[in-house]
């Protein structure tokens, strides 16, 4: 009789993702993933296959990068690895260095204690569904090693941060310079404490940099794009002209005024798509974004007669949508902000070197340039539940759903989803009567409680 095989679902909307040491981020896991990956993309059994693989700087990463690279090789592909790199950089490098696939090791605005294994196919981009569900069948049954005359070699990079840091050089218009202007850079203790206060003193820029001394477990702690007060605080101490805040892996961006006030994601892609329609260069006069992306934000593109294109969370989505659509903006008010004519993939210090470019040419200071719309008022509220169970199926969710949106009926919108990495359930709605919004949020999490307790 044949045997079923259970395939797990290990992908999440943003690869494999979890607590390092703990099922699926575990050494084992990752060597079977790598074996997998492995067999998946040297299909045709020659030995010219590569993989570039990439780092944030938590401490798990050794761990993940050997059992990788173990499961890789043991398929006979070729690794180079990149150590401590920004996301970015392994689209790129996958790219530019005519590997069959990338890696990075990073659980981004995570904390230390989790980590997770992201992957880029030849082109440069994250992986399509498919692709992740047929490396996942191949985890869930044997993987046939290589010969032992066929397995891969490994070797270390050098000179990949300096490869990325050209082409994000490059990507600034050309002869223009940051001299005199006063930069705080706060790199999260993360993949981008070298590269980026790099570039921007080549630039000219007077840097002054935040979060640039990792130690393995203070990634994100206390800095970076998910908490702004240390870069808000140098700010203003310094007299900065301008804050970029990036996250652990730095593919996603907060952008601080000289008053050390944020600006989103959503503020940023606002700035850049009315710029980019007025020079003629925002493709199909549209905007990517997801469902979370604020109403006003919306509305403001609407003012200018551009589209915006909501897509469920993730930058993946954001990008497959980009490359369905042929435009060439996206992005996610968390911080991703997607540039197809530059990069595959969110990349924060590239936005954060497009803002500052804008802050040059108009000679407005960043209190100007990061207030483009007013923000319709928004409520997110996270329920944690139990793995197995299902929050949304309960009869008297549905019934508070269905009330909230019945009042919220052309005065706002309500989103209602489940984490695609945590069991969370994530209730998010927008109104311009801050009482009506409270209201609605919070009949909806008291129902999702009731259940999940």
């Amino acid at each position: 009789m044949e045997q079923t095989v259970t395939i797990e679902k290990l992908f999440g909307t943003d690869g494999v993702r979890g607590t390092a040491n703990v099922h699926p981020m575990t050494a084992d896991m990752a060597l079977k993933i790598g074996a997998a990956a492995g067999r998946y993309f040297r299909n045709d059994g020659s030995n010219g296959h590569r993989v570039v693989i990439g780092k944030d700087t938590r401490l798990s990463g050794y761990m993940f990068e050997n059992a990788l690279t173990a499961g890789l090789t043991s398929t006979g592909m070729n690794v180079l690895l990149l150590g401590p790199v920004p996301t970015p950089a392994v689209g790129l490098l996958t790219t530019s260095m005519r590997a069959d696939v990338g890696i990075m090791i990073s659980a981004s605005h995570n904390p230390h204690h989790d980590n997770g294994i992201k992957f880029f196919g030849p082109d440069g981009f994250k992986l399509s569904d498919k692709a992740e569900h047929e490396i996942e069948a191949l985890v869930a049954g044997p993987i046939e090693p290589a010969q032992a005359v066929n397995i891969g070699r490994a070797k270390r990079i050098d000179d990949g941060r300096f490869r990325y840091a050209e082409r994000v050089k490059s990507t600034f218009p050309q002869g223009m310079r940051l001299d005199g202007l006063k930069v705080v850079i706060d790199c999260a203790n993360g993949a981008a404490y070298k590269v980026a206060p790099e570039v921007l003193w080549e630039l000219g820029a007077t840097v002054i940099p935040v979060g640039v001394s990792p130690n393995g477990t203070n990634i994100n702690q206390g800095c970076g794009s998910t908490s702004t007060r240390t870069a808000a605080e140098t700010i203003v101490t310094h007299g900065a002209d301008v804050g970029i805040c990036l996250d652990g892996d730095a593919d996603r961006v907060m952008i601080l005024d000289e008053n050390g006030q944020v600006a989103d994601g959503d503020q940023i892609m606002a700035l850049m798509a009315g710029r980019w329609a007025a020079q003629d260069r925002l493709r199909g006069g549209t905007l990517v974004a997801t469902v979370m992306s604020n109403l006003g934000l919306e509305r403001f593109l609407a003012d200018k007669g551009l589209h915006l294109e909501r897509t469920a969370v993730g930058d993946r989505y954001v990008v497959e949508a980009m490359r369905r659509g042929g435009w060439n903006l996206g992005g996610e008010q968390s911080g991703h902000i997607v540039m197809t004519d530059y990069a595959t993939t969110g990349d924060g210090l590239l936005a954060g070197l497009q803002f500052l470019a804008a802050m040059i040419e108009t000679g407005q200071p960043a209190s100007s340039l990061s207030r483009s719309f007013e923000t319709v008022p928004q409520m997110l509220k996270n329920v944690r539940y139990e793995a197995g169970q299902d929050p949304l199926d309960a009869p008297s969710v549905k019934a508070a759903i269905a009330n909230a949106q019945g009042l919220l009926i052309g005065k706002g919108r309500l989103l209602i989803r489940k984490s695609g990495t945590e069991p969370l359930v994530r209730v998010m709605a927008e109104c311009e009567d801050a009482g009506l919004l409270a209201q609605v949020i919070d009949g909806i999490v008291a129902e999702v409680r009731a259940v999940a307790a």
